[in-house]
């Protein structure tokens, strides 16, 4: 069963399209059908399948959750312990867990099964830049 490791460098938080690395690990792996694994190795990070035509959209998602888990230093985040590598910290590792490291995407005919308007995306909740480590793995 193909595998491969992907990294993927940030900027800082927002989303992260890589979806043309998925597609070519699965058209270079010769598998007609199956289903892909996506998994981000990090705490602090996650996975989406967005949509890829506005980047309004990623903003907008980005704004939210930037509402939804404010930093550690904002007065709504007093409860927060966990503020070992700064007040984007806990926050981030609330994101990550309020969406996914893993996801299915199925292949048909040796392609992604993804929407038209659809796109993978990493979705980095740390406020500096890093590399994320995903995992793919296509099995039958």
């Amino acid at each position: 069963m193909p595998q491969t490791m992907l990294t993927v460098s940030t900027r800082g938080a927002g989303l992260y399209e890589f979806t043309g690395e998925v597609q070519a690990f699965v058209r270079q792996s010769g598998v007609e059908a199956g289903l892909l694994t996506v998994f981000v190795r990090h705490t602090s990070c996650s996975l989406l399948i967005q949509e890829n035509a506005d980047p309004d959209v990623r903003r907008d998602l980005d704004s939210f959750f930037s509402r939804l888990v404010p930093p550690s230093d904002d007065p709504s985040m007093r409860w927060v312990i966990h503020t070992d590598e700064g007040p984007d910290d806990m926050p981030a590792h609330i994101k990550a867990a309020l969406t996914a490291v893993s996801i299915g995407i199925p292949v048909s005919a040796g392609r992604l099964v993804l929407g038209t308007w659809q796109g993978v995306y990493l979705f980095e909740h740390r406020q500096r830049p890093h590399r994320r480590e995903v995992v793919l793995h296509l099995g039958p």
